[in-house]
């Protein structure tokens, strides 16, 4: 079942989560004073007008309770606060080849049109440093727009305006800089506002060291590689996301750290084309709400996929849903307990929902049209949902024909007494232990908490 939050009063509200599904909602604050300027006094003037003028816009966000990811402190108020704070900003003009360093926490400005330069963001670890997009326009041959050095934590906040972003040609080789994408951050970094940002690269969009966050505005990416790639985590809590890739649309991985690299949405919408997969975490794939379109080769691919809401369509040329043995920290499973999902397969040797382990139905409407609509290699656990295949609506799942895992012969079926069925049900010693090392889904209901908060970053 879904909640949805109230509209909220004030933008120094303190942010609530509760139980269920994720909404956007916003609400006013008083507008900004006066700020001073490092820019010509009438283009500072003309900016002040609008911005503070703005009505503060924050999101409110509710999450699911006990889901795969513990969502208590995913996001900050000012992860969800969509304008900003303008009365002490400092406003910067950009100028073709000339860089911007910005060394200090603060709110800056950023608007213009240049070519081959660089924003750069250079400040303590300690630093909040919010960039303000407000008309900007920067196209670079081989090096990123944005670059995040250092900082405690990032905001690329949009102002009701476009802003555009690109890359054209092959980034430059540098260790130090480590970058192939228009944004690059080594630290968090979030997308928020209520203006448009359309970025546009010849590798990766965005690529993030630490966590990336979305939670507002509108985000078009259209690149040549990885459209948004993150290296501990990737959350959403709202917002329009348009992807267009030649590899992936979203993918988190940590190559360091097996219990890291996990893709969380509760919100928003997200209309992704992808080369290869839409939605890629090398550990924990969780979706409690959302609109998702996806065309890929496969739509969402992790090692423990759970939805626990939101609506779903896929059209996948390879595996709708892919459980994979991406990560040992977690047991590899297909868990799907609400929301509608709709699959639509291609021809050929295509799965809809393909598990590496098990598979557990508690809720939702699933709908596939595929010719393999299932392959399972683990325990097939079916308690709950609507779920049609081809036309039919089923009280068993089994292994398609085609695909059939090497467990084949173990089904799911729905029980007429309401037990959990003596043949599909999960194994009893089933427990998340303590250091992560071998993650299993634990007991206690259809969803359990795995991982753990820290892993998070507020």
């Amino acid at each position: 079942m879904m909640k949805k939050k109230n509209l909220m009063a004030g933008a120094a509200m303190v942010l609530s989560l509760t139980l269920a599904g994720c909404s956007a909602n916003t609400t006013a604050a008083a507008s900004a004073s006066p700020a001073e300027s490092s820019t010509p006094a009438s283009a500072v003037q003309t900016a002040q007008a609008v911005l503070e003028n703005t009505e503060s816009l924050v999101t409110t966000v509710s999450t699911s309770s006990g889901g795969a990811i513990d969502t208590a402190d995913l996001f900050t108020e000012r992860d969800l606060t969509q304008t900003a704070d303008v009365s002490e900003a400092v406003y910067y003009t950009v100028q073709n080849g000339e860089d911007i360093t910005i060394t200090a926490a603060g709110v800056y400005v950023l608007s213009g049109t240049a070519s081959n330069m660089t924003v750069t963001v250079n400040a303590g670890d300690s630093d909040k440093v919010q960039l303000v997009l407000n008309g900007l326009s920067i196209t670079n041959e081989s090096a990123p727009c944005i670059y995040v050095a250092s900082a405690d934590k990032v905001f690329v906040t949009t102002s009701s305006s476009d802003n555009t972003l690109t890359v054209t040609g092959t980034f430059a080789e540098n260790s130090e800089l480590d970058a192939d994408a228009v944004i690059t951050s080594k630290d968090d970094i979030v997308f928020n506002g209520v203006g448009v940002l359309n970025i546009t690269s010849s590798e990766d969009g965005i690529d993030g060291k630490d966590d990336i966050k979305v939670t507002g505005g509108i985000l078009n990416i259209s690149c040549q590689d990885d459209a948004i790639e993150a290296n501990d985590s990737y959350c959403g809590a709202d917002g329009t996301v348009t992807i267009q890739a030649a590899d992936d649309g979203i993918h988190a991985e940590n190559e360091d750290d097996i219990t890291k690299g996990s893709i969380y949405i509760c919100g928003g919408t997200y209309d992704i084309t992808a080369g290869d997969d839409a939605i890629h975490g090398e550990t924990i794939v969780q979706i409690d709400g959302g609109t998702f379109s996806i065309t890929a080769a496969e739509g969402l691919e992790g090692t423990w996929v759970q939805v626990n809401d939101g609506d779903i369509t896929i059209n996948a040329s390879d595996d709708g849903i892919n459980a994979a043995n991406k990560s040992s920290a977690f047991t590899t499973a297909a868990e799907i307990n609400g929301g509608n999902i709709t699959i639509t397969m291609g021809a050929g040797d295509t799965d809809a929902v393909d598990s590496n382990g098990n598979l557990i139905i508690t809720g939702g409407t699933i709908d596939i049209t595929a010719q393999s609509p299932f392959d399972i290699d683990g325990q097939i656990t079916f308690t709950g949902g609507t779920v049609t295949a081809n036309g039919q609506q089923l009280t068993t799942i089994t292994n398609a024909m085609m695909g059939g895992g090497m467990m084949g012969s173990m089904q799911g079926q729905m029980p007429q007494d309401g037990q959990m069925p003596q043949d599909g049900q999960m194994p009893q010693d089933g427990q998340m232990p303590q250091d992560g090392t071998q993650g299993q889904r634990p007991q206690g209901g259809p969803m359990g908490g795995g991982m753990p908060g820290g892993h998070m970053h507020p």
